[in-house]
């Protein structure tokens, strides 16, 4: 289990309330990528890695409520769910706010968006690439080819994908694991 979700059940149950009631001990599918690890392992966040990984963790722990199945908090509620899920959007970006790391800021906007089009459009496939690229381009940066990548899946190019996970590869020098 990564740190990062550690981390947040342990800061969610510091923070009381209806959430840390939610809190369990579920874990990601095998084969699932810990793309929180993936984005603090980059040089471009060495000064700050411990935040990036919670801060990314928050966010993948939203997504996962949103879409998926969460692995710290457990809510049956799917209103609740959609309220916590927002509520951990917040948290993971307030956290990088906080150290002023601006790109990653945005690349965790721009994964948002993302996925939330991949999933309108019932394409796991494009939302996992765009957490690969984006765990890659917040730990080592973005480029030329991520930016392309990301303006042809907001164009809904099929190829998207692909474009987004080469993308991520290059940047991190493998896949996310």
């Amino acid at each position: 289990m990564s740190n990062g979700l550690q981390r947040l059940r342990a800061l969610v149950c510091d923070g009381g309330g209806l959430l840390a009631a939610t809190v369990g001990n579920g874990s990601a599918p095998a084969g699932e990528p810990d793309h929180a690890a993936a984005a603090a392992a980059g040089a471009r966040v060495a000064a700050h890695r411990d935040e990036v990984e919670l801060a990314v963790s928050a966010v993948r722990e939203g997504h996962e409520l949103h879409y998926g199945r969460p692995r710290a908090l457990l809510i049956d509620d799917p209103d609740l769910a959609l309220l916590a899920g927002d509520r951990l959007y917040a948290l993971g970006l307030e956290r990088l706010a906080a150290v002023g790391d601006l790109v990653a800021i945005a690349e965790l906007a721009d994964v948002i968006s993302l996925v939330a089009q991949a999933h309108a459009g019932a394409d796991p496939q494009l939302a996992r690439a765009v957490w690969d690229a984006g765990a890659a381009a917040i730990g080592w940066g973005t480029g030329p080819a991520v930016e392309v990548a990301k303006a042809a899946a907001r164009a809904g190019d099929p190829q998207a994908s692909d474009a987004l996970s080469n993308a991520a590869r290059a940047l991190s020098g493998s896949s996310p694991k």
